[in-house]
């Protein structure tokens, strides 16, 4: 299998036709052999029907119904654990890639072995510069972020392809063999900041995450979390970025986790 696809639903009528029509048009013009695992997550909408209704269209799609809302790491192991492709793909229901993208991210992989992920650059269906990487999380880091995101995204360079911290889980490339190394994502979070584990996983497993801007994913970002007033997933967010902080021992400043990953990516 050329391409094992993970996406992860939930209440996602609004978008996940497109995503998965987007995707299956790419993986079709490209030739390859793929499986496209959707994973839906207890939805209470018409998402799971309209899963079940493109599936009958297209055999590559398989979906994976849960009960419940697991939250992003139990849900995505699921499927994780089912895909058997050299390279996996990781994308957020709202995200839509095209021919260019998928074929671009893959090709990077196979020419850079000691690349585990590779991303696009992310932007707002209006064409508006997405915050697609970023620096490890600091809790001063995490206070500029609440207050000056959108500042943030307009100023960041976002057209400068270059090894990141980690990058914004809308859009992975993954090889396989980076995930056979690192292991599925870390269940103890139920919604953020998987992404920002997995990746510090990824560069302690000796492997490296590459920023490429020349390819470009549209994400309709529903952005649960980024509301002005608390709701559950902020709660989430936070109990995940304690986690975290508390997992890899450092809260104010990254410097030493920097020369840790610089060890492990050198090794």
């Amino acid at each position: 299998m050329d391409l094992s696809c993970v996406i992860l639903s939930y209440n996602s009528s609004r978008c996940i036709q497109k995503c998965l029509e987007s995707l299956v048009d790419a993986i079709n013009a490209l030739g390859i052999e793929a499986e496209i695992w959707v994973v839906d997550n207890g939805s209470s909408d018409d998402s799971s029907g309209m899963i079940s209704r493109l599936a009958a269209e297209h055999p590559m799609i398989r979906l994976i119904p849960l009960d419940r809302n697991y939250g992003t790491t139990a849900s995505r192991n699921r499927a994780i654990s089912k895909s058997t492709g050299r390279q996996i793909l990781v994308l957020d229901s709202d995200a839509y890639i095209s021919t260019e993208a998928l074929k671009g991210l893959s090709d990077y992989l196979v020419a850079n072995p000691k690349v585990g992920l590779v991303a696009p650059r992310l932007i707002y269906p209006d064409g508006r510069a997405q915050l697609s990487v970023d620096q490890f999380p600091t809790v001063p880091r995490k206070i500029e972020r609440v207050i000056r995101l959108r500042q943030i995204e307009r100023t960041q360079v976002q057209d400068e392809a270059r090894e990141v911290d980690y990058a914004i889980s809308a859009c992975w490339m993954l090889s396989g063999q980076a995930v056979d190394a690192v292991g599925l994502l870390d269940e103890a979070i139920f919604y953020a900041p998987e992404d920002v584990d997995y990746c510090l996983r990824i560069w302690k497993a000796g492997y490296r995450i590459s920023y490429q801007p020349r390819y470009v994913v549209v994400h309709d970002a529903q952005e649960r979390s980024r509301k002005l007033l608390p709701n559950r997933f902020t709660w989430l967010h936070l109990q995940g970025l304690a986690y975290y902080f508390c997992k890899h021992k450092y809260f104010w400043s990254a410097e030493g986790l920097r020369d840790r990953k610089q060890s492990g990516g050198e090794s």
